[in-house]
């Protein structure tokens, strides 16, 4: 069967995960990077309706409410993405639907995805990830949180180098 075939099989099947929640600890900064990253590029393949996106905070300090981060809005208005300053962070505790809805977690980090499972009442089935394992790639995404505004720019450049390769497994899987 030819790539391109193969490829439009994979479309009309639809991508096997239909409900992703990404999470790092407060949800201001690397999450909604990710959230936004992975939207415009599920929209790009024509799958905005397809898939669900959200992202949360888990950290102990994670609020719901909190403004997104300034320097998260800026670095994503780099790429042509805007948030508004209206933005706020979710907060896992007080919105578990958000981890029963899903089908699919992604954290930023190792030690997250760890902290997700002691904490959360997780599903025993719920494939839970990183960013990088989810790709096949071993690391965490690091939090830019009071790094400045080149830290911010590394953290969604490894964010938008990843979203691809997400949406090529959640294609191909």
């Amino acid at each position: 069967m030819a790539d391109a075939e193969r490829d439009e099989d994979a479309a009309h099947s639809g991508p096997r995960f239909r409900s992703i929640l990404l999470v790092c600890a407060a949800n201001t900064a690397r999450s909604v990077m990710a959230e936004q990253l992975l939207l415009r590029e599920l929209s790009e393949h024509g799958l905005d309706d397809a898939v669900r996106v959200r992202s949360a905070g888990i950290a102990p300090y994670a609020r719901d409410g909190a403004l997104v981060s300034l320097d998260t809005r800026m670095a994503l208005r780099d790429v042509g993405i805007h948030l508004g300053e209206e933005a706020t962070s979710t907060d896992l505790k007080r919105h578990p639907e958000l981890l029963e809805q899903a089908d699919l977690v992604i954290a930023m980090t190792a030690a997250q995805a760890r902290e997700l499972r002691a904490r959360f009442a997780v599903p025993q089935d719920l494939e839970v990830h990183t960013l990088r394992s989810f790709v096949a790639e071993s690391g965490d995404i690091d939090d830019p949180f009071e790094k400045g505004e080149a830290a911010f720019a590394a953290c969604r450049d490894e964010i938008m180098r990843l979203i691809p390769l997400v949406v090529a497994r959640l294609l191909h899987d």
